[in-house]
């Protein structure tokens, strides 16, 4: 038996099973000390207070069983102290017991047995239509439990159903159905496993997604500078002009720039935690780096906590993005601001459009062809803000017609 929703009905109807059986065998067992038990104790010891005694004549004896029989509505039988019958009356019973009293499991019921005292013994047994006094007990639990397996099959059902389904969506994602989900229903735990796979599913789905996205915009950058070093090295070796030298050590470097970039992007899509943290001056880091572009930041310094690497980079992208596309003066200021620590990166270019605010994060996006770059620093200031709890974007300032804020949570300072 392989299915689940099988095993867990058996279970419970063997469970209601051993449950009747071993009722019915404490039934049994104790029997003795029921009130009919008791009944039939007490019906056989005024049956001996008024039975003649044994050396009456057996007409007499007869006489008063039957009487006895008639005024208690019981099969009676009397026997002589040599197991002898004298009298009976109703149906057959059985040869009595050889101890004092118990009772005799018989084909037509159970009967009780008693000895009295002068050795002769008295079987009775409730009428044959009457049936086995645990019988309607043990009918009453093979009725609940008939009541409790009918109504536990479709909850049982339903539960390895959802399970199934939940089976299906797996199997339909492994064989590369990025796009499968499964149904949640319910509050328990299986609809708390199907939540949980349809977050880890839309995770997959988006890293694949980027992944593929990167590759393939990836495989398309790359072509431009091999595309210039294949042919600054035909030019170079053809005439030996130290210029294309120079131009294929650019070429070089701008290829070496977008590998980095593509493996830290590919790297940032994979990581949900940052490897290290430390508390960082926001502003003494934007400093470090401002001193490499000749910019001199303003502000407050606010602590931050996070990788220092990574946030030197997202520095870094922003004053190369400043620098390469807007137009000086480029500025950068550092401020807090409703609990949150705001770099503010400013050029005084002509200024991003309103429909272009969230494209220029998307990794390979370019405002216009012929830009410089790899299309992919904004893209990585972004990451690199999300995974440190924060996020990049466009602002708008009076003072600046182009400005990349971005905005990370301030450092819990321990008192």
């Amino acid at each position: 038996m392989r299915r689940l929703y099988q095993k867990i009905y058996l279970t419970i109807i063997v469970s209601l099973l051993v449950v009747v059986a071993v009722s019915g065998a404490f039934w049994r067992i104790g029997f003795d000390s029921t009130p009919a038990g008791r009944a039939f104790e007490v019906a056989s010891e005024l049956a001996a207070a008024a039975l003649p005694p044994s050396d009456a004549p057996a007409a007499v004896q007869r006489e008063v069983v039957e009487r006895l029989a008639q005024r208690l509505d019981l099969s009676l039988a009397l026997h002589g102290a040599d197991g002898s019958l004298i009298a009976s009356v109703g149906g057959p019973l059985p040869q009595p017991l050889r101890e004092r009293r118990g009772w005799i499991h018989a084909v037509g019921g159970p009967a009780w047995s008693v000895r009295l005292p002068d050795g002769r013994a008295i079987v009775a047994q409730l009428p044959a239509r009457r049936g086995h006094p645990a019988l309607g007990f043990v009918l009453l639990l093979g009725t609940i439990a008939l009541a409790v397996a009918v109504c536990a099959y479709p909850v049982v059902r339903g539960l390895t159903r959802r399970l199934e389904r939940l089976q299906n969506g797996v199997e339909t994602m492994g064989a590369g159905d990025l796009a499968a989900r499964v149904t949640v229903e319910g509050r328990d735990e299986v609809a708390r496993l199907a939540e949980s796979f349809n977050r880890a599913a839309v995770r997959i789905e988006d890293l694949v997604n980027a992944h593929r996205m990167l590759l393939a915009n990836a495989s398309h950058e790359l072509r431009t500078p091999l595309s210039r070093i294949r042919l600054g090295i035909e030019l170079y070796q053809d005439s030996g002009d130290q210029k294309y030298k120079a131009e294929l050590s650019r070429d070089i470097a701008e290829l070496d720039e977008l590998i980095d970039e593509i493996l830290l992007a590919s790297r940032l899509d994979a990581t949900r935690t940052l490897p290290e943290r430390e508390d960082i001056d926001l502003l003494a880091l934007c400093a470090e780096e401002c001193a490499r572009h000749d910019v001199s930041p303003q502000g407050e310094a606010v602590l931050v906590r996070g990788d220092p690497r990574l946030l030197r980079r997202l520095i870094r992208n922003l004053l190369q993005n400043a620098t390469r596309h807007g137009k000086p003066p480029v500025r950068a200021e550092v401020h807090s601001m409703d609990g949150q620590a705001v770099l503010d990166v400013m050029d005084s270019g002509e200024g991003i459009p309103e429909a272009e605010r969230e494209r220029v994060f998307v990794p390979f996006h370019r405002l216009r062809p012929d830009s410089q770059g790899t299309g992919l620093g904004l893209a990585l200031v972004r990451q690199i803000a999300r995974l440190h709890g924060g996020d990049a974007a466009i602002a708008s300032r009076a003072d600046a017609p182009v400005c990349f804020r971005v905005a990370l949570p301030v450092a819990k300072t321990e008192r």
